[in-house]
């Protein structure tokens, strides 16, 4: 009898959303009818987005893609072949020779979307748990050592050296220390941990064990957002696995230490993506940022020592401790080292997730990479680093991805978000955006951020409207400078970067001629 073709399609949320639960289930159904034996095995996404559901054939010659696949194509495709990598119209070719992927550098992603995410089995198949029995044979200094001289920073957005922050937590004297996890991903145009936490679940587990290890904490938790049903279901089926196979539990790997790890769903607010403000509702209290000091790392969850970084920093670290601290930051340039999980949207003709090193320009991902504008009309703004990142000008697309460049030019690479707008665009309703969506998810903790926004969004429809325009202007560039000074956190304190940088870079959408007043229906 011969063995199973197996058939891979993608169990990614993006993927749902297009019809991949209908295509996997056509497929058996076809396969069945025509007495074709196949094993469907449901892996995370490439990131190909606009080419999903994008199903996968091993053969001979490799495994070979299709896509994007409709209910309507599969018999078709059966009739052409392709459980065989057969020609047809929908025939991608071989998956590794693919140039979107080939181009890049996938080191935090490189299982994404091809293991199955909740095989243990072909997780270890596929390098998995190396890191981890790499660091159960070294001493947490030394753990910490090693993640310090990658020049690994926090992928969250604040960019803080993930090395310093574990050797603080690593060096206070307590009883008892937490390993947390901010799976909160908020800003508008990510999508990387989500992809991650569904593509390679035991990753994200496998790279929070280390920092536990490697500080002498024995529990953790990951705090996701309510709004990704699919990561809660893969996370909570990957850790219980984890379990039974002693990766977590009282003795992690044999090795006499101990970790559990949790999930714990957040309620939908923004500001719960800022640490003080996570740890808050993770106590069971209301999501309000703490003033620092004391810093989580000193006094954190519960008042312990608290090691909070973001999924993709953590995920990170299993590869560098499997490959050495140099490999990872012979990736990258000046102070940006390693890979950077890129996420393209908006008007963009092939959106998706791109992991490469720093350095690469904005214009070779979204013109080259991207393919430009999804309307065909010219590039005018692109948002980088979620809803609280500047807009730059075509001009700016030059820029590498890097966060000291980036700060240079007053922008910010936040969590790699990229949003690109066309020429139709509005860019004094883009700053109204910005103050209205600080005034609805501010915790109202502090007055610059809570009255602030809201008065951002009246002044800005005064400029709009032609309202005694210049005095209007020069009262919200102080308001901008008052948030940006005085606001607690980076909430209030980012929100006037877009506000700013649409005016600056954007002058003209602030002082077009008002609408005309429609005339009142007759009675």
């Amino acid at each position: 009898m011969s063995a199973a073709i197996r058939i891979f399609v993608p169990i990614d949320a993006a993927a749902l959303s297009v019809g991949a639960e209908a295509v996997a289930q056509a497929i058996a159904r076809e396969a069945q009818a025509r007495g074709t034996a196949v094993e469907i095995i449901r892996n995370g996404s490439r990131g190909m987005l606009w080419l999903e559901p994008m199903v996968e054939v091993e053969t001979a010659q490799g495994r070979i893609a299709y896509g994007p696949v409709a209910v309507r194509d599969i018999a078709a495709l059966f009739e052409a072949g392709f459980q065989t990598g057969g020609a047809h119209e929908l025939r991608l070719g071989q998956v590794d020779a693919l140039d979107w992927l080939k181009r890049q550098q996938r080191l935090t992603f490189e299982r994404v979307g091809v293991t199955d995410p909740l095989s243990l089995a072909d997780y270890r198949a596929h390098d998995g748990l190396k890191g981890l029995e790499k660091a159960l044979s070294l001493t947490g200094a030394e753990i910490v050592e090693e993640v310090r001289e990658s020049g690994l920073r926090g992928r969250g957005g604040a960019g803080f050296p993930t090395g310093i922050k574990w050797k603080t937590v690593h060096d206070a004297r307590a009883e008892q220390k937490y390993i947390v996890c901010n799976a909160d991903e908020g800003d508008s145009g990510t999508f990387a941990d989500r992809m991650l936490m569904e593509g390679d679940p035991f990753l994200l587990i496998e790279g929070m064990t280390i920092a536990a290890i490697a500080v002498g904490a024995t529990k953790g938790y990951i705090y996701l957002r309510s709004e990704y049903p699919h990561a809660h279901k893969a996370l909570q089926r990957a850790i219980l696995k984890a379990r039974n196979a002693g990766m977590l539990g009282a003795s992690v790997l044999g090795s006499g230490k101990a970790f559990e790890l949790e999930v714990r769903l957040g309620a939908g607010a923004y500001i719960c993506g800022e640490e003080t403000s996570l740890l808050e509702s993770l106590e069971g209290n209301r999501a309000i940022v703490r003033a620092k000091p004391p810093i989580p790392a000193l006094q954190g969850l519960f008042g312990k020592p608290t090691i909070v970084n973001n999924v993709l920093s953590f995920a990170a670290v299993p590869w560098i401790l499997t490959h050495g601290a140099k490999a990872y930051a012979d990736y990258g340039m000046g102070r940006s080292r390693g890979t950077l999980p890129v996420q393209l949207g908006g008007n963009i003709k092939r959106g998706g997730l791109i992991e490469l090193a720093f350095g690469i320009s904005l214009r070779e991902i979204i013109e080259d990479m991207g393919g430009g504008t999804l309307s065909g009309r010219p590039i005018r703004a692109v948002q980088v680093g979620g809803p609280l990142g500047a807009y730059l000008t075509e001009k700016q697309l030059d820029t590498p991805m890097d966060y000291e460049a980036l700060a240079g030019i007053r922008a910010m690479l936040g969590h790699g978000g990229i949003v690109v707008f066309d020429d139709s665009v509005d860019m004094a309703k883009q700053a109204r955006f910005a103050f209205e969506f600080c005034a609805k998810e501010s915790c109202g903790k502090c007055t610059p951020c809570r009255i602030g926004a809201t008065r951002g969004v009246e002044l800005v429809d005064k400029i709009i409207a032609g309202t005694e325009r210049p005095k209007n202007l020069a009262v919200l560039r102080d308001l901008n400078k008052l948030m940006t000074d005085a606001s607690l956190c980076a909430m209030g304190g980012l929100t006037p970067m877009p506000v700013m940088s649409a005016l600056n870079h954007f002058f003209e959408d602030f002082d077009r001629p008002p609408a005309p007043k429609l005339p009142l229906a007759a009675e």
